[in-house]
């Protein structure tokens, strides 16, 4: 098998110490991770300005936020195979061109429709993008740099967090919605032309073959999967709509496992799952992003329902969390502290201040913002430690030549945790919020409204706040539980892989 002089030379630098120019090539492509990022963000504020201008209705709102994130969520594991398959590089140029189309067409987009089918392709680029991304730090950097330079990559995504409502209202407030989309255009041409002059190609030498059935069947089966936790809360667990795609989810992922156990070149070598230190690391990343996606889900709610910020106000006091990740990570600080603590300890001691963070904000920040404060620093403290150790235990646990393939699990996972976070705490806020206030309206506003009295007002926010208090708890409990199973896990392939070397 022969191997490209790209190739060999991105081989060479990895055994040497890391490609020369890894750290610029790391800030190009967070800056295409950046793109995506924002995006997801910044489409949230634009929705009163889409509702007003485009005529949207409830559903159309739903499908612009929902056809991104189906799409990306279901190509995310065929994305990652393509990449190690083609070429890195080609799918990262790829999924720039694509997400820059996209945004152009959203942006100009006269109808629901043409913008509901350009998030669409979006979707598609955001999936190359965040596969790619994350496949070609591991190949640029050594194994001791890989830490520092994943705790890099994963402080770009709390940073799109953070800035993401905050772009987005500044551009609202001097331009029309579509400006939103067509900022990305720059952005995306500027990786572009950096990414093919700068990024080197890598890929895997013997994945020519493309794995076309096991690429329809994960599509299908986490798209389906993916739509059923999205209708859950709106349309109850037990109807068709969420059913009938859970159903398609179980028996079309039954067999898109059982066909890669099957050939010999699989995107998802199902082998992986029996690596103590692969099933570890995504068993405490599902708990953990259940448990913060959902959790930072009810946050926004919690700083405009409960303490009266409204939607500017609440991004600016969220922001702490973020500025704390991005602070400790690009610093190295995260890093160090993994190095000397190990990866089952900070991942444990990560999650647990997390949850204490949680609870923080459960329990004491009624009174008012210092609560919160408290909570939203111990977050961002435990989110920096743990995260980027989580990424790398999953990416570490696979062979650099499936590095594709190893972020499109760890996209998955994310999307699959925080999906089912939003979802299954929704359902115990709105559970409690409803068992409290004893009417049919179990929404806030819907309650307000048929509430005849000041006093009646007071003791609905009451509940809701109470709802709000219950589900964060859950929340912290599940990241808890995650950081516990998690080290546990990870502590225990440790002692299997010294013990094998010895």
């Amino acid at each position: 098998m022969t191997t490209s002089p790209q190739e060999q030379a991105s081989a060479k630098t990895q055994q040497t110490g890391g490609h020369p120019q890894r750290w610029l090539i790391l800030g190009v492509i967070c800056l295409a991770q950046l793109t995506v990022l924002l995006d997801n963000t910044v489409l949230n504020v634009a929705i009163p300005s889409l509702t007003q201008e485009l005529g949207a209705a409830t559903s159309d709102i739903q499908w612009m936020i929902n056809a991104y994130s189906l799409v990306q969520s279901g190509l995310l594991l065929t994305a990652g195979s393509a990449a190690d398959r083609y070429g890195r590089k080609k799918m990262l140029v790829a999924g720039l061109a694509l997400f820059g189309v996209g945004s152009l067409v959203a942006g100009l987009a006269d109808s629901t429709a043409q913008l509901i089918a350009a998030r669409a392709g979006m979707g598609i680029g955001g999936a190359l993008l965040m596969t790619t991304t994350l496949a070609v730090a591991m190949q640029i950097f050594a194994p001791e740099e890989q830490p520092k330079a994943i705790g890099i990559w994963a402080a770009v995504n709390s940073l799109g967090f953070a800035t993401g409502p905050l772009i987005g209202g500044f551009i609202l407030n001097h331009f029309w919605w579509g400006a939103i989309f067509l900022i990305n255009l720059p952005v995306a041409a500027l990786g572009l032309v950096a990414v093919v002059a700068l990024v080197p190609e890598s890929k895997n030498p013997q994945g020519d073959r493309p794995d076309l059935l096991g690429a329809v069947l994960s599509t299908i089966g986490m798209a389906s999967l993916v739509f059923a936790i999205i209708s859950g809360p709106e349309h109850g667990w037990t109807s068709g709509r969420v059913m009938a795609p859970a159903a398609v989810a179980v028996v079309v992922l039954a067999a898109f496992g059982y066909w890669e156990s099957r050939i010999p070149y699989p995107m998802l070598d199902m082998h992986f799952f029996r690596n103590r230190r692969f099933t570890g690391a995504v068993a405490g990343a599902v708990l953990i992003t259940f448990g913060m996606g959902g959790s930072l889900f009810l946050l926004t709610q919690h700083m405009q329902f409960v303490l009266g910020y409204g939607p500017l106000e609440a991004g600016l006091r969220t922001a702490p969390l973020a500025l704390v990740i991005v602070a400790l990570n690009f610093t190295g600080l995260s890093a160090k502290w993994s190095a000397r603590l190990g990866t089952p300890v900070s991942i444990g001691l990560g999650m647990t201040v997390m949850a204490a963070g949680l609870v923080s904000i459960a329990t004491i920040s009624s009174g008012g913002y210092t609560g919160t404060l408290l909570g939203l620093l111990l977050i961002g403290a435990g989110a920096a430690i743990a995260s980027p150790a989580m990424a790398h235990a999953i990416m570490s646990s696979i062979p650099p030549e499936k590095a594709g393939v190893g972020a499109g699990i760890n996209g998955t996972v994310a999307e699959f945790g925080q999906g089912l976070g939003v979802a299954v705490l929704g359902a115990v806020l709105n559970a409690r919020f409803a068992a409290l206030i004893s009417v049919a309206a179990v929404s806030l506003p819907g309650a307000l409204a048929e509430a005849g009295s000041a006093e009646e007002r007071a003791r609905i926010t009451d509940a809701f706040a109470s709802g709000l208090e219950s589900s964060q708890l859950v929340g912290a409990v599940a990241v808890l539980l995650g950081g516990l199973v998690a080290a546990a896990l990870l502590r225990r392939a440790e002692r299997a892989d010294s013990e094998m070397v010895a």
